[in-house]
């Protein structure tokens, strides 16, 4: 590989004796250890970040999946969201709204300018755009003492993930929740 090869794709050169696969340099999904998590959860924020992160944390979208969502995409009383085009497979799904996520967004909802469209919207802007997300999710980490355990808001869905499997779900069912086209990506969970 060259010198423009992103550092990550690179393999490890000096270890001997180490097989390596062809998928090598992918490593396994992180998530948010439980401790943090928690620590995470009993921080106040703002309607717009709570709502943000448990949308994310409890239902497995896609960062850009969230920023993409539109008011009427959200069924309240059904407690779901209409994913209708993923963000990797063109297919569309159901997200399913628990408790804690539920009062989030009923709390933001309540609160929000009803004259934007999309869910999640910056200032000057009718849709957020990933790095506000990022920026308000880090200022969240920020106040939690999280910010030098390097996690992303990616996180929440490999934490998302994490749990389900722990408790049991069949890992066919988790690919049709985390929207996956080939069982093989959600293999990567279960390792």
């Amino acid at each position: 590989m060259n010198r423009n090869t992103p550092k990550r794709w690179r393999r490890a050169t000096k270890s001997i004796g180490k097989c390596h696969s062809p998928n090598s340099w992918r490593s396994l999904p992180k998530s948010i250890e439980p401790d943090d998590l928690k620590r995470l959860m009993r921080k106040r924020f703002d309607p717009k970040a709570k709502c943000m992160i448990l949308l994310l944390l409890r239902t497995g979208m896609r960062i850009s999946e969230l920023l993409a969502l539109k008011v009427e995409d959200v069924k309240i009383r059904q407690r779901k969201i209409l994913i209708h085009r993923g963000a990797k497979n063109d297919e569309g799904r159901v997200a399913y709204i628990s408790d804690d996520a539920l009062i989030a967004l009923k709390n933001w909802i309540e609160i929000r300018d009803h004259t934007k469209q999309f869910l999640f919207y910056s200032l000057n802007r009718d849709r957020m755009s990933y790095a506000t997300a990022r920026t308000i999710f880090q200022s969240c980490l920020k106040k939690s003492y999280l910010k030098k355990k390097g996690y992303t808001l990616h996180c929440l869905r490999h934490t998302f993930a994490s749990e389900l499997l722990s408790v049991g779900i069949p890992i066919e069912s988790l690919q049709i929740l985390m929207g996956h086209s080939s069982i093989e990506t959600t293999r990567r969970y279960a390792r």
